[in-house]
């Protein structure tokens, strides 16, 4: 399986193998066109120009890599505009905000484009969305997305904005294509091999049912080209399962597996009522349909060899 790995709403690393697997430390960035931005916003191409603008003073540089959460290295707290309280970032918003312990109807999720008002980690001062505090000067991340409210001190994951995903990603702009059918980012890799479906990401596990999208958990792009979430799969293959959810498509190669069916298959003769039975199989992995001798431990599928197969009649 391909590694790939999204952080602010997934990058992807790819190690070219049957599948492809992305990992993400917070994706939770919705489809949103990138708007024009006023002066003291950093458009996607500027970001890394104010970058090197405000590093190298003391005052830009006062506080770096000290203040922020788990999620980024900031230095500067949002105020949530759903609940008028103010968190480290929308992450430990919505962590906080949809626990167990937090009445049902009262979970929500930050709308992070909403964001107006964000406070200085250094000196407490409270003001709009900006990359350098009014107060004391301090810039408040080397990496800052007006569009997604992203505030990060930790560059070295080299963000981006995507303009089709309309969220901020790691691991470089010139690594990755947007893939405008499947609707997120592949490594360029990928570019003419990748397994195109209609909004890939944007639909649940078909396991666990979570957003896929907005999961920051590792997801795996299956041969077949859907989604789901990689501990997920993992789980299902140490339960011997070895087929797409979706589509019932092998998600790795089986052809070892299909040898040991032909010796198995070859060591187990049929009574001879049976020996002549015939019946109409359907192959999951080339679509092939057919018939074929019938035989109790599986039916090989004529065309790819695959054993793969449901029986559609007798």
């Amino acid at each position: 399986m391909a590694e790939t790995a999204f952080d602010q709403c997934g990058a992807v690393l790819i190690e070219p193998k049957d599948s492809i697997t992305i990992t993400e430390e917070t994706r939770t960035e919705t489809n949103h066109v990138h708007p024009q931005q006023s002066n003291d916003e950093c458009t996607a191409n500027e970001e890394f120009t104010c970058q090197d603008m405000i590093s190298g003073t003391d005052t830009l540089d006062k506080g770096y890599m000290e203040h922020g959460c788990s999620h980024y290295r900031g230095r500067c707290r949002i105020r949530a505009p759903c609940c008028n309280e103010v968190f480290d970032c929308r992450h430990c918003h919505n962590e906080a905000k949809n626990d167990l312990k937090v009445d049902q109807k009262l979970r929500h999720d930050v709308p992070r484009h909403q964001i107006e008002k964000i406070i200085c980690s250094l000196c407490g001062t409270e003001q709009e969305v900006r990359q350098v505090c009014i107060n004391c000067g301090v810039c408040m991340a080397r990496y800052y997305c007006g569009t997604c409210k992203l505030f990060d001190d930790d560059t070295s994951k080299r963000q981006y904005h995507c303009d089709g995903c309309g969220i901020c990603r790691i691991g470089g702009r010139e690594n990755y294509f947007h893939c405008h059918k499947c609707r997120c980012c592949y490594s360029t890799l990928l570019k003419n091999s990748h397994p195109c479906i209609e909004g890939a990401m944007h639909h649940d596990c078909p396991v666990c049912f979570e957003y896929l999208f907005e999961s920051r958990n590792d997801i795996t792009v299956l041969p077949c080209g859907h989604t789901i979430h990689k501990n997920c799969l993992e789980e299902m293959q140490e339960h011997l399962q070895y087929a797409c959810p979706l589509c019932s498509k092998s998600v790795c190669d089986m052809s070892k597996v299909w040898e040991k069916f032909d010796l198995e298959i070859a060591a187990t003769p049929m009574p001879e009522p049976y020996q002549n039975m015939k019946v109409w199989i359907l192959c999951n992995d080339c679509g092939t349909s057919a018939e074929v001798q019938f035989h109790i431990v599986a039916q090989k599928c004529p065309s790819c060899k695959s054993y793969n197969t449901r029986q559609t009649r007798g």
